[in-house]
């Protein structure tokens, strides 16, 4: 754990009501954590320089790899649990400041210089000198903000409670191969119940959502620089050509670009 987090409060309570524009706290978590369910008075962006983060609404999921943060929009309850060891630098936004930021949760491109800027961004006062450099900082990490596009990488979650667990259980094991009709058996249902219900609750046919989740899982453990080759198998492909494949029409981009990539601008649109 950095000396920055020892230091420095990892309550997140202590950031909410703080007199500035934005607050940066440290917080780093082993892998398997979970955050229960949760909200904030501010607004607050949630990224890690290390790790991948599954944050989850109750309509959505979101992988989180260090190429990317969550914007989480103020009181918005979610959960979090880490994929792997997480380096985690959250932060906090003013409403004030956060006014040009999206009203709903999104996925954001995170640059090498924005990286840099929100790191410092933890090691600075909570009540900083707004005139002075670390003023400056903050500025700057509000004017990369404002430039950054999001990315339509969301997973829409059923709220139908069978249906949630059956999802719940596809993410724990992306690589599971049974079809619809095998599923179906364990909640008790027909194919044609459940793959009704799955297009109802989420938009998405069952074959099309478990796709995704595969997709936003190679991204994760893509961007914690896994091999191509083991998150092929890992994700039940039978060669690593038949997955690049479905990853590069997915993401716009190869598993090794995407990989290699310092940020992850471009990989969807």
């Amino acid at each position: 754990m950095s000396q920055v987090s020892q230091t420095r409060s990892t309550n997140p309570a202590d950031y909410q009501r703080v007199p500035r524009a934005v607050a940066a706290m440290p917080k780093d978590f082993a892998a398997g954590f979970k955050i229960r369910p949760h909200s904030h008075e501010r607004s607050q962006l949630i990224y890690a320089t290390a790790g991948t983060m599954r944050v989850a609404t109750r309509d959505a999921m979101w992988v989180v790899p260090p190429q990317r943060a969550l914007w989480m929009p103020a009181h918005i309850g979610h959960s979090i649990v880490m994929a792997s060891d997480v380096t985690m630098r959250t932060l906090y936004m003013r409403d004030d400041a956060a006014a040009f930021m999206p009203n709903a949760c999104r996925v954001l491109s995170i640059s090498p210089l924005l990286r840099e800027l929100i790191v410092r961004a933890t090691e600075l006062p909570l009540q900083y000198d707004e005139s002075g450099p670390a003023g400056h900082v903050i500025a700057l990490i509000l004017s990369e903000l404002r430039g950054l596009q999001s990315l339509p990488l969301q997973l829409p979650m059923p709220r139908d409670p069978k249906l949630n667990q059956l999802c719940q259980a596809l993410l724990e094991a992306p690589g599971d191969q049974r079809p619809l009709e095998a599923w179906a058996e364990t909640i008790n249902t027909s194919a044609r119940t459940l793959a009704r219900h799955f297009q109802s609750e989420t938009g998405l046919s069952f074959g099309a959502w478990r796709q995704q989740a595969r997709v936003l899982e190679a991204m994760g453990r893509l961007g914690n620089g896994q091999p191509v080759t083991q998150v092929a198998f890992d994700l039940g492909y039978e060669s690593v050509s038949a997955f690049s494949a479905m990853f590069r029409r997915a993401a716009g981009a190869s598993p090794r670009q995407f990989q290699n990539r310092p940020s992850a601008t471009g990989e969807a649109s």
